[in-house]
């Protein structure tokens, strides 16, 4: 497959540098647009990028929010991340797992170790994980992979397992499928091309093409509901925007389904790096813009991030159109039973636990879900789409945000968040339209109180 026609980097270039030119009353008639929640153009996003202008600025952050209450409501995802390896053959400059870091303490985690992960994640009060393996094929192939899924499953209240991990065969996306994953998350970590060969000098990941089309063998493999993303900072975060939003736009046109979620990590110091600095610093206000900007581009698509930034940060980025939060994370295998820093991928910034966490969601108004349900009860790939397109995504996301966040408040809260939480249930189910959904939520709120679980719609 000739990727360039998929990643066109001289189109990028043009669209870019032509954006500069914008005026006022552009932007603006831009800003406007957006909030009919279908999506803008790929120009139309390289003009937003360009902005600095505090007042126009403004004038797309409310934008922003104003988009992700009407596809998504005030709702936000709660996960954790589960590291079952950090051996890794790669030699990503930026990473601490780099095969070159011979001070990393190397681990790869057993089948029962993975269990006792994922009981300790579980015992924070989270339903969902994000399983991330080390680029290690003898280590962490598929067998490993699909072995961890198939344990926590059988042995844990985990009701939704994402993946992260290298680029597959069709036939490992297919074993991969039938240990029933919800998400299959890959990160380009960057498009552009020149760049991404210094980053990645040897392994398996040096090979652009064959990360690049790692969804196209997922999606033949069944796989429909895929999460992308970009390490921002790596090079310009204008020129690697537009290419994760021409790349969606190419999965949307070819297969009837965009990503499912946009990760916006942030480089981060790691132990061991061999780079000592930011290759293209991205600024707080960088940063938030970002979100705005795939917000009003792809409202339909879930916006995740991790622990990596600050929490004061991470609040404020709560209300610019962020839909998905990591929450207690660690990023070293074993992390949950054991801390060493010295076998961690990234350091982290928010150090919150899941309750301290919640707390703050709530004040901000917030409602905290665990959902899981879309993927169990098919709403995936296509049929998710309609729905998040529609923006109908909400009559379901709702009431199953509710029951799950009942649930945390019975079994793990905090008598503070316990108290705040039961509150905002009672605003949040007045936010449910449909008289008789309305009513079986009530019902199944009363059947949570007295001891049933895992009540979805």
């Amino acid at each position: 497959m000739d990727t360039t026609k998929i990643i066109n980097e001289n189109y990028i270039e043009e669209i870019l540098k032509s954006a500069k030119n914008y005026t006022k009353e552009e932007v603006i008639d831009i800003i406007e647009k957006s909030k009919d929640c279908f999506g803008i153009t790929f120009e139309e996003a390289a003009v937003l990028l360009q902005v600095k202008e505090d007042e126009l600025l403004d004038k797309m952050f409310e934008a922003a929010r104003f988009i992700k209450n009407k596809i998504y409501g005030n709702r936000i995802v709660v996960f954790a991340p589960l590291y079952t390896s950090n051996e890794c053959t790669n030699n990503c400059l930026y990473c601490g797992f780099r095969a070159a870091n011979k001070e990393l303490h190397r681990r790869t985690l057993s089948v029962e170790e993975v269990i006792n992960e994922a009981r300790a994640i579980q015992n924070q009060g989270h339903k969902r994980i994000l399983l991330v393996c080390g680029e290690d094929e003898k280590k962490t192939n598929i067998n490993h992979i699909v072995q961890s899924v198939e344990a926590i499953y059988d042995n844990c209240d985990i009701r939704r397992i994402n993946v992260n991990a290298a680029p597959m065969t069709v036939e490992d996306f297919k074993k991969l499928k039938a240990a029933q994953i919800g998400t299959y998350q890959i990160f380009q970590e960057t498009y552009h091309r020149e760049t991404y060969k210094k980053m990645h000098p040897s392994g398996l990941k040096s090979d652009y093409d064959w990360r690049l089309t790692a969804l196209e063998r997922a999606f033949e493999a069944g796989i429909d509901d895929l999460g992308i993303g970009v390490l921002l900072g790596l090079y310009d975060y204008k020129f690697d925007v537009l290419a994760t939003l021409i790349h969606s736009d190419y999965l949307d046109n070819k297969y009837n389904v965009g990503p499912h979620t946009i990760s916006i990590p942030r480089l981060r110091p790691a132990h061991n790096s061999a780079l000592k600095e930011v290759p293209y610093p991205v600024s707080d206000m960088d940063l938030k813009k970002i979100v705005a900007v795939y917000r009003m581009a792809v409202p339909y698509t879930g916006i995740i991030l991790s622990t990596r930034e600050n929490k004061d940060l991470r609040d404020e980025l709560l209300e610019l159109g962020v839909s998905q939060i990591s929450a207690g994370s660690k990023t070293n295998p074993g992390g949950y039973e054991e801390e060493d820093c010295e076998a961690t991928q990234f350091e982290t910034s928010d150090e919150r636990d899941v309750d301290q966490v919640l707390s703050a969601v709530i004040k901000q108004g917030h409602l905290p879900s665990f959902c899981t349900a879309c993927y169990r009860a098919k709403r995936t790939g296509e049929a998710f789409m309609e729905l998040a397109k529609d923006a109908h995504i909400h009559e379901f996301c709702q009431p199953n945000a509710i029951l799950t966040f009942k649930e945390y408040l019975l079994d793990y809260a905090s008598k503070e968040t316990r108290e705040a939480g039961e509150k905002m249930i009672e605003r949040e189910l007045e936010k449910i339209l449909d008289g008789k959904v309305k009513v079986e939520t009530i019902k199944r709120l009363e059947r949570i109180e007295k001891g049933e679980r895992d009540l979805y719609f």
